[in-house]
């Protein structure tokens, strides 16, 4: 209850415009997004290669999971390369 009412009474809060938490909370947020994207796009790509290798007749679905895995790969490296160089 304390830090609420200093941080009022103090100045800003840590989500309100003007402050550094605020400006990295968009990164963040993709970062996670793009994490989450990339790892269930590995577990897809492995479970359809695990099945493929079972004998499955789904070549199409392993081919485009891993497609899709380096896509998502190559436009998060892009992503951080373009951010870090700013």
């Amino acid at each position: 209850m304390d830090e609420r009412k200093t941080s009022l009474d103090g100045g800003l809060g840590d989500l309100e415009p003007g402050t550094r938490q605020r400006a990295q909370l968009r990164v963040r947020l993709a970062d996670t997004a793009w994490t989450a994207l990339c790892v269930l796009l590995a577990l897809w790509a492995v479970w359809s290669a695990v099945d493929l290798a079972r004998g499955a007749t789904a070549w199409a679905y392993c081919a485009v999971a891993w497609v899709l895995l380096a896509v998502a790969l190559t436009l998060r490296a892009a992503a951080v390369r373009r951010r870090t160089s700013l």
